[in-house]
């Protein structure tokens, strides 16, 4: 392992008396994309200005180019191993505990479900989509996400504390484990940052009905382009424009193969990955956000489209109805034509368009991030005993 700083080797781990800062270890080696680098890089920051915390970060070299914030508030830690799914999970579970006992970790957050199984006062983040097992038809990516629920099941029985980002989450991620392992589990919801503000003006609409996501199965993008393609013959004018990574690259060539068969090309148009403030804008132009998925433990891209004053139309399942509340529109997301009717309702009445992009954006004021990062460090604090946490 190199040490990317070459700190966390001296006096970190130093005992000094009731004074010695809590140590922190965060375990980023699963940070590659999405929710989970939205997380570290809004979060990181926050807990390292506290004047009481000591913050390490390790992650793989791999993920050296990742903006995850904190600048040197945060010692950085990076491993160098041959990389690979079962090598990764194999190495985590020896290189972070060791690297914990050589900084004198007081807790290890691991923000991926699952983490180091001998690590000391361990804290994982329940925010991966468990249900997709139930979604996934493909027999391969099935085993991968059967797998994830071993893992965040052994997980959950031998860590400290466990935060989730909703009460569906925690729902999902227990199952049938006992109201012990149940009551280590703290729900802290995600937060939205200060890039996502409503239009200065309404007139800044344009007619395109926008989908933000990185193209998996669950997202659910393949029966929202049979919605579109029922509002699209009468609304020339009117786009479908999806932004997000194709990380499954077999359903994101699905994807593409059913707009064309549909006769959409030129209508649905995939932006790939857009950087935050274009994102933002994105938000703010659209004339209606839909947010499909079938599987989500929160959707921060549906919060920040609430933050961003956008009208949505949401799907009724899993976390969605936690998050959106009475500020979106919302529908079955299995069926087209409910998802189809749910949009032509904000498209065609301009007066409950601006309805619900007031509420999204007055909803979407009680998701913060300073919120969200103390709360985490309330659970870190209890997980390492600092606190009474009977």
């Amino acid at each position: 392992m190199k040490d990317a700083t070459g700190a966390g080797t001296g006096n970190a781990g130093a005992v000094r008396g009731a004074e010695r800062k809590l140590v922190l270890l965060v375990n980023g080696l699963h940070a590659k994309s999405g929710g989970g680098v939205t997380y570290l890089a809004n979060v990181l920051p926050l807990i390292a200005a506290e004047p009481d915390v000591d913050v390490h970060l390790c992650l793989h070299r791999d993920q050296q180019n990742l903006s995850l914030g904190g600048g040197d508030s945060v010692q950085r830690h990076v491993f160098d191993f041959p990389t690979g799914f079962w090598r990764l999970l194999i190495r985590e579970q020896i290189e972070v505990p060791r690297l914990a006992r050589r900084i004198n970790a007081d807790v290890v957050i691991s923000p991926a479900n699952y983490g180091p199984l001998t690590a000391r006062h361990s804290v994982i983040l329940l925010r991966n989509a468990l249900d997709v097992a139930g979604v996934e038809r493909r027999p391969l990516k099935a085993a991968y996400w059967v797998l994830l629920k071993w893992a965040t099941a052994t997980s959950l029985r031998t860590c400290r504390r466990a935060i989730a980002v909703s009460e569906y989450a925690a729902r999902a991620a227990s199952g049938p484990v006992s109201e012990r392992v149940r009551r280590r589990i703290t729900i802290v919801p995600h937060g939205v940052g200060p890039p996502f503000s409503p239009p200065s003006s309404e007139t800044d609409r344009e007619p395109f009905v926008l989908a933000v996501s990185d193209i998996y199965v669950q997202k659910n993008l393949s029966t929202l382009v049979h919605a579109f393609a029922s509002l699209a013959g009468e609304r020339p004018e009117l786009s479908l424009k999806i932004a997000g990574r194709p990380v499954d690259e077999d359903y994101f060539a699905s994807l593409r193969r059913t707009v064309s068969d549909l006769n959409l090309d030129g209508r649905v148009n995939f932006l790939g990955h857009v950087e935050t403030e274009d994102l933002a804008e994105l938000y703010r132009r659209c004339t209606v956000f839909v947010f499909p998925s079938t599987v989500e433990t929160f959707g921060n891209p549906l919060l920040e489209a609430m933050a961003s004053g956008a009208a949505i139309a949401c799907s009724n399942a899993a976390a969605m109805p936690e998050v959106a509340g009475n500020a979106a529109a919302m529908f079955d997301p299995s069926d087209p034509d409910a998802m189809a009717s749910a949009i032509a309702q904000l498209l065609d009445d301009p007066d409950l368009a601006g309805e619900f992009r007031q509420r999204a954006a007055e909803r979407a004021g009680a998701f913060t991030w300073p919120n969200t990062a103390a709360r985490t460090v309330e659970v870190l604090r209890e997980a390492a005993g600092r606190v009474d946490d009977r």
